[in-house]
């Protein structure tokens, strides 16, 4: 059984939908045991006490200022040394970043090697990630460009940023008339069916076998049918709660 931890800075709804996917009993073989926080009051933390998983605050350095780089990177470091500590003590296999506006240092990356997973609010990481890449700036930038799709992508986090190797990509269509917060609303629909597809591929080691798949293959592949199966009853559950979720009906979503 893999022992995950979510780093999160905000609201929370990827980690939310990691848990609701466990709740269904739709991902296997992993337990939800720790939330790090770097934002004090952050709602991700009320999710996690609700759900009964542990939650520890580290203070952030987003918005702090600093002399230099170095100083902002030693700082990084030192944040990344204290996630060390809590990682340690709950013995802790995995990691999914969700919503977390820090970048990462190797202090991290290194001890927990293709084991740091983060989802990315755009299809092309190239060209819509990277430092200063986040929120509302990806979709602007899709719909100034004019792009027919954007999407989200999985990833392993490595020394860069955005740019690990891709666990799964989702493709969104951009619509006639869509704006920064219609585009972020259809994504964000996907990136909550996503995130926990690519932690099952992970727990199940599946990434390399899919890889030596063709893309139609993979359609028909008998892993796929069965996630596809289970996660029925996710895609069931959005429709049911969207509002609460979403603040709107699931159809004037997607």
């Amino acid at each position: 059984m893999e022992r995950l931890a979510v780093i999160a800075s905000g609201r929370g709804t990827d980690f939310q939908s990691i848990l609701d996917h466990i709740k269904l009993n739709i991902l296997h073989g992993i337990e939800p045991t720790l939330l790090i926080c770097n934002t004090p009051g952050a709602y991700a933390m009320t999710r996690a006490r609700k759900a009964g998983v542990r939650t520890e605050y580290i203070e952030g350095i987003v918005g702090k200022k600093f002399p230099d780089k170095e100083s902002r990177g030693k700082a990084r470091r030192e944040f990344d040394v204290k996630v060390m500590e809590e990682l340690s003590r709950y013995k802790i296999t995995v990691i999914a970043l969700a919503g977390f506006n820090q970048i990462v240092s190797p202090v991290l990356i290194d001890s927990f090697s293709m084991r740091v997973l983060n989802i990315h609010p755009a299809y092309d990481t190239v060209q819509y990630g990277g430092v200063g890449m986040f929120g509302d700036k990806v979709h602007k930038a899709v719909l100034a460009n004019d792009e027919q799709y954007s999407g989200c992508t999985v990833h392993y986090v490595d020394n860069t940023v955005d740019l690990g190797p891709v666990i799964l990509r989702q493709r969104v269509t951009v619509k006639i008339g869509d704006n920064a917060e219609s585009l972020s609303d259809r994504i964000l629909v996907w990136e909550h069916r996503s995130y926990s597809k690519a932690i099952q591929i992970h727990v199940d080691n599946e990434l390399e076998r899919r890889n030596n798949l063709a893309p139609e293959d993979i359609v028909d592949d008998e892993w796929e049918k069965s996630w596809n199966e289970r996660q029925k009853k996710y895609f069931e559950y959005q429709i049911e709660h969207a509002l609460d979720i979403y603040g709107k009906p699931l159809n004037k979503i997607i």
